[in-house]
């Protein structure tokens, strides 16, 4: 049996309906769903890591792609769950896939995570994608390429570099888009608890909207 059709054998024996409905409005019915919740679909994805060793191989990007390709919400989130598992294996060949993966069935629930993990290791890595990719994110018309650009330097704490993030943050913050307000207070509260002097005075000489502000002051 392919490792596919096994993760699609274990998530359908544990479908739940009656799940599936309130995890779905969640979402605000953005996408369908099995109604397998977290902890439950750890347990089931422990077992598949376990019964295949897939976790050993190198990266599976077919594997990734077949999930993404999938209905079902749950197979995104399994799709996410093996990259962070095998984190160590991805580098910047792979930066193809994972803007793809940001730019189709886009959320905030796949994209936050996608951003700041593989994204965040690659140009960490990598340094030259952030003129030659990142940079190209931060203006996309493509609202998750640029909440991504905005977020991927999220756990980045004393190695943050302050004059690209704050770039980032002017070019979108005339942005009417939540996620983007959204994305803009996330990365200032975050960098706010390793430098809140530069996040306050930052705040307060530029014009930020005022969820953004809200939320980049939190910790301030």
């Amino acid at each position: 049996m392919e490792k596919i059709d096994l993760l699609i054998s274990f998530f359908e024996a544990n479908r739940n309906e009656d799940n599936a409905i309130p995890m779905q409005k969640y979402m605000k019915d953005h996408f369908p769903f099995l109604g397998i919740k977290t902890p439950e679909r750890r347990g089931l994805m422990k077992q598949f890591y376990q019964k295949t060793g897939i976790l050993e191989e190198e990266l599976q990007t077919n594997f990734i792609e077949l999930l993404w390709e999938k209905n079902e919400r749950e197979y995104q989130y399994a799709a996410l769950d093996y990259i962070n598992r095998v984190l160590k294996k991805v580098n910047v060949d792979h930066l193809p896939l994972l803007e793809n993966l940001i730019t189709s069935k886009s959320w905030w629930d796949t994209v936050d995570t996608i951003a700041p993990h593989p994204v965040g290791k690659i140009a960490r890595e990598t340094p030259r994608i952030l003129d030659d990719t990142i940079e190209g994110w931060s203006k996309s018309g493509n609202l998750w390429l640029r909440r991504s650009a905005i977020l991927f330097q999220l756990r980045y704490k004393e190695e943050t570099d302050e004059t690209r993030l704050y770039r980032y943050i002017l070019t979108n913050a005339d942005s009417k888009e939540f996620f983007i307000q959204k994305a803009i207070g996330w990365a200032l509260r975050e960098y706010s608890k390793t430098n809140p002097s530069s996040v306050k005075s930052f705040i307060e000489n530029h014009s930020l909207a005022k969820l953004s502000i809200r939320e980049g002051s939190k910790y301030i």
